[in-house]
């Protein structure tokens, strides 16, 4: 997902870049959500594995 979300970022900015405007702003847009999609999901993992290795000591 980080990886999609990194894709989609540089395409806003090249797209920025040679003046497509809208479509930068589409771009930068699926790029900001794939990215708080990824921080949450590293969040839940980081506390599941959190969580388990407090059950297992």
């Amino acid at each position: 997902m980080l990886k999609w979300a990194i894709i989609f970022a540089i395409v806003s900015l090249v797209s920025g870049w040679l003046g497509f405007g809208g479509v930068s702003g589409a771009s930068a847009t699926i790029a900001k959500v794939l990215f708080v999609c990824f921080v949450i999901l590293f969040v839940l993992a980081l506390l599941a594995v959190i969580g388990v290795f407090h059950l297992v000591l």
